[in-house]
């Protein structure tokens, strides 16, 4: 049985992974994909890198953008994002640059967008290697999730998980002005504003190389008060 051929697109957000990087590009499946049905194009979307990442990433065959004056993750994916719609990818997988999340989970979020829109890799659902999460983000994380749940009335398990599956549809609505790590928030408050169908799948968050962005007090001040902006002024989504 032939299988049908379809494209999509694997965004790297990254600042500063020369060290990860190679490592998590030889761990795309892009063989298991294929066998799928599933071709790839790597987008890495560059916050402003002193280091060689775009210089690797390009050496690697990936397509890169640079962000340009306005900084931080959720700026640069909002680039992405509409680059995204002028190309003719069917889907759009994102994890981060720096190998927290596991590229064989993309199969995994590919596979579970057949049924719905949007595909979540959780987490909180799946297996974190030792030294991955603080003990106080895995908590905060749980009190976010929980939080997001009861606020949109849409069940959400892992709402700060940069592991996630687009179809072009859940792109194409998508109606986003944050600028740093609120941004997946602001992805979960769209989606259940659009009434898309999201799916969850567990997978495996490792220790990243390098070291962390996300400060933890400040960063989920930011992701509290994304969801109750959009919860109060939600940006039409038509």
């Amino acid at each position: 049985m032939t299988v049908e051929s379809k494209h999509f697109t694997l965004l790297l957000p990254a600042l500063d992974e020369e060290d990860a990087l190679p490592d998590l590009f030889a761990e795309i499946p892009f063989e298991e994909l294929e066998s799928k049905g599933w071709f790839c194009n790597v987008l890495l979307v560059d916050g402003g890198s002193k280091d060689s990442t775009r210089e690797i990433a390009k050496n690697l065959g990936c397509e890169v953008i640079e962000q340009g004056p306005e900084k931080g993750k959720g700026a640069g994916m909002r680039i992405a994002f509409e680059h995204f719609i002028k190309t003719d990818s069917n889907a759009l997988v994102m994890i981060d640059a720096d190998g927290t999340y596991s590229p064989n989970d993309i199969c995994k979020l590919l596979d579970n967008l057949e049924g719905n829109d949007v595909v979540i890799g959780s987490r909180l659902k799946g297996k974190i290697e030792n030294g991955a999460m603080t003990r106080f983000n895995f908590i905060g994380n749980h009190v976010l999730s929980w939080f997001a749940t009861i606020l949109y009335g849409k069940y959400t398990s892992d709402l700060c998980s940069g592991a996630w599956a687009f179809k072009r549809n859940a792109i194409e609505v998508m109606r986003l002005n944050s600028v740093r790590f609120e941004i997946e928030a602001e992805m979960f408050a769209n989606c259940a504003i659009a009434d898309l169908d999201v799916g969850f799948v567990p997978i495996i968050y490792r220790r990243r190389i390098g070291e962390p962005k996300l400060g933890s007090v400040r960063d989920g001040a930011s992701i509290f008060r994304k969801l109750i902006i959009r919860r109060v002024l939600p940006i039409s989504i038509n």
